[in-house]
């Protein structure tokens, strides 16, 4: 460990270490593994067992991909991508999930051809140890991978530990398939096979399927959307938070942008330092490049008061409209500003604006009503 340690120039503790650590320790061990069964699988004549022996060894080629990943990911910042290059994991991913395919198929493709020109097994009890022993090696070693994906929080390193502890369950099926063979003389081999490059393929496909959800734009995490809020509401000056969105630039980097409610009588000036020193916190602690918006609110003007019980009385009534906020009456014109959050079973943005603005003109109709609907992003 040491020694990747020092070829990667990684801090133990630090996220690109341990990535680094995980992956090394993987190819070691998966290099072994693969080796021993495919030999074992020639041996014997089991295309299952040099099925799971040539899964073992595009395992090999994933956790290379994973730390070679990490390590332009890690790449400093510069004129063509100002936001670093933290996303490259996400491409690692989407490779490491063609090649998990890739492998699947071929060996589907190997285990139908069998069905059809089936070969003579030669299996014995030390081959099916060795399936058996690799079993255990891989769960242990998947579970601890994933584990360390999580601490790291990365995906890729994750879904290397998904894959390899999925190999553990697919030797089960290669040793029940063999055990058959021992005791009834019946090989149902190709159709062990079959199964194993099924799960394979499956595996692949949740892969790529969570890689790819990640190049879309995923929500913000909640767990740091929380800490934010909770952060930007207890800063003084400001009255409530709303509408952030974060952007994920790699696992550990993010640019977001946040709506504020400040008393409408307090100047810029006047707040220019608490939310200043508020953007630097965020930055620092939480590695946030944050952007505030401003709402000027008057909340505790009777009139204000009556407007927003209005508004909640129609917002109660309906389903997707999650809440309100940004409620302002402009001083110089007859404007009344409102925006409304909504769920995503919401079709018909339409349909409720028109609702809505009927029902506050029957309260209010001198007024011009400034509506602006939106989800929430976190």
């Amino acid at each position: 460990m040491k020694l990747i340690y020092k070829i990667f120039r990684q801090d133990p503790e630090s996220r690109e270490g341990i990535i680094a650590a995980t992956s090394a320790l993987g190819i070691l061990v998966n290099i072994l593994v693969a080796s021993l069964k495919v030999i074992v699988g020639l041996l014997a004549s089991s295309i299952a067992i040099v099925s799971e022996g040539v899964n073992n060894a595009t395992d090999v080629l994933t956790s290379v991909l994973t730390l070679v990943g990490t390590k332009l990911a890690g790449k400093h910042p510069d004129e063509k991508h100002p936001f670093g290059y933290g996303r490259i994991e996400y491409l690692t991913g989407l490779i490491i999930s063609i090649v998990i395919l890739f492998a699947g198929i071929e060996m589907l493709i190997s285990s139908i051809r069998l069905v059809f020109e089936p070969e003579e097994l030669s299996i014995s009890y030390i081959s099916l140890a060795v399936v058996a022993v690799s079993a255990v090696v891989k769960f242990i070693l998947g579970t601890y991978t994933i584990r360390m994906g999580k601490k790291a929080t990365s995906n890729a390193l994750e879904a290397v530990g998904i894959d390899c502890r999925n190999d553990s369950f697919v030797s089960i099926v290669t040793i029940l398939s063999a055990v058959v063979f021992l005791v009834f003389h019946v090989s149902i081999d190709a159709y062990a096979g079959i199964f194993t490059s099924a799960l394979i393929i499956k595996a692949g496909f949740e892969v790529l399927k969570d890689t790819v959800g990640e190049l879309l734009g995923r929500p913000g995490e909640k767990e740091l959307a929380t800490k934010l809020y909770k952060e930007i509401r207890q800063t003084d000056g400001i009255l409530a938070a709303v509408d952030m969105m974060l952007h994920n630039y790699g696992p550990d980097a993010y640019s977001g942008s946040v709506n504020i409610e400040i008393d409408h009588s307090k100047t810029v000036g006047e707040v220019y330092q608490s939310i200043h020193e508020l953007q630097l916190r965020i930055m620092h602690e939480y590695n946030v490049t944050m952007v505030f918006g401003i709402y000027a609110v008057d909340n505790d003007h009777a009139y204000i008061k009556e407007l927003r019980k209005t508004i909640g009385r129609f917002v109660s009534q309906h389903e997707h409209v999650k809440s309100f906020h940004a409620v302002y009456l402009a001083p110089d014109s007859n404007k009344l500003y409102c925006d409304f959050i909504v769920d995503y079973n919401l079709r018909d943005w339409d349909a409720l604006s028109a609702e809505f603005t009927e029902y506050l003109l029957a309260f209010y109709p001198d007024k011009e009503l400034v509506l602006t609907i939106e989800t929430e992003f976190v």
